[in-house]
């Protein structure tokens, strides 16, 4: 138990410290993930307005089924990218939340580039 908790601490500093650097604007949102053991979640936000602009996650929509690997994660990224570019949003903002950039985040951020969304 000690382990998880030392783990989230270290995950929650990172996240304390990346978000005091970036925030998203209407024209450049922030495009934050959040993964659970099965589940992902991404939100285009915009901090000056504090709205959400777009979502996407492996249990909405047609993505439901989805779970949190690699794979899908890229699935998740190409959905968010398609609903900003269709809202003729091209740049963002990435924000990993604290974790780390590799596996199902870094697929996301790819998901999203190949959708047509410039970090």
């Amino acid at each position: 138990m000690k382990r998880v908790m030392e783990k989230n601490r270290r995950r929650s500093k990172r996240k304390r410290r990346v978000r005091g650097r970036i925030s998203g604007t209407s024209a450049r949102p922030r495009l934050s993930v959040f993964r659970s053991n099965k589940n992902v979640y991404v939100q285009a936000i915009d901090d000056e307005g504090s709205r959400t602009i777009a979502s996407a996650s492996s249990i909405s929509g047609g993505m439901k089924g989805l779970k949190a690997n690699v794979e899908d994660g890229q699935k998740i990224g190409e959905a968010i990218g398609k609903e900003l570019v269709g809202l003729k949003i091209t740049e963002a903002v990435f924000d990993r939340n604290g974790y780390l950039y590799h596996g199902v985040v870094k697929s996301i951020a790819e998901g999203a580039r190949k959708a047509g969304v410039k970090f």
